[in-house]
């Protein structure tokens, strides 16, 4: 059941998807999570569909998952939206860019390790809390992070759980360019409409290629990554800490 939280719109055979969810920073409920994944379907299934461009507002991407929702969620087991969303966008076959602007936490920044094409605008902060949380990395996080950044850069990411700036993003390999809010949707629409006069077949075949000796890696990892969430998340430090967050709200 949609709650309009997920926006899709489609123009010059571009799908664009735009979480829009300000009243909660655009966190992400069960229901958006199916949304997102239905839409990175649409976009492999639709033959006029040649690229999906993503992204939020020019104050926030998305402030990361909806914890009071994602924990009614039941099991991470593949029916929980959250995952299906994961496996997805690691397998979509078709490019994903993302436009980032302000607050990109949690799978707000790991989900960008999954998008073929990144611009972040310059009020952009990203951050991956996880251990803050007494919680691990997710979404191939711990396996992709550590090839772009190295170890040392990645743990501290991940376990620090410090903010970083898009400048800082830039420096690490995670995004393209750096540019205005104002600016960051059309930069990434511009080079949605350039892939979109290259021969579908060269682009999608480069993706695959680009990523055939990673992708098993990847998805396997997010299994991986999912198992030990769950004992993590379940444990009474963690329990105790999101308590302790909800009642800080």
């Amino acid at each position: 059941m949609g709650n309009n939280h997920i926006i899709t719109s489609i123009a010059n055979r571009i799908l664009t998807i735009t979480i829009s969810r300000e009243s909660a920073k655009n966190a992400l409920s069960l229901s958006m999570y199916s949304e997102l994944t239905n839409a990175l379907k649409l976009l492999d299934n639709d033959p006029d569909l040649y690229v999906a461009v993503i992204t939020g507002s020019q104050t926030c991407f998305t402030a990361g998952n909806d914890l009071k929702d994602f924990m009614s969620g039941g099991a991470l087991n593949e029916q929980h939206p959250t995952v299906q969303f994961l496996y997805q966008i690691a397998s979509t076959k078709k490019p994903i860019i993302a436009a980032v602007a302000g607050p990109a936490i949690g799978i707000g920044t790991t989900m960008l390790l999954h998008c073929d094409l990144v611009y972040a605008a310059n009020n952009s902060v990203f951050q991956l809390p996880f251990a803050q949380l007494g919680l691990c990395p997710e979404a191939g996080c711990s396996d992709i992070l550590p090839r772009i950044t190295g170890h040392v850069k990645a743990f501290e990411m991940v376990v620090l759980g410090d903010r970083f700036s898009a400048q800082d993003a830039l420096e690490v390999g995670l995004i393209n360019k750096v540019s205005s809010a104002e600016d960051v949707l059309s930069i990434a629409n511009d080079a949605a409409l350039k892939l979109t006069k290259l021969p579908e077949n060269a682009v999608s075949t480069s993706k695959q290629l680009l990523k055939r000796n990673t992708e098993k890696r990847v998805l396997d990892s997010i299994a991986a990554e999912l198992v030990q969430f769950e004992t993590l998340l379940n444990s009474e430090q963690s329990q105790k800490i999101i308590s302790s967050f909800f009642n800080r709200k």
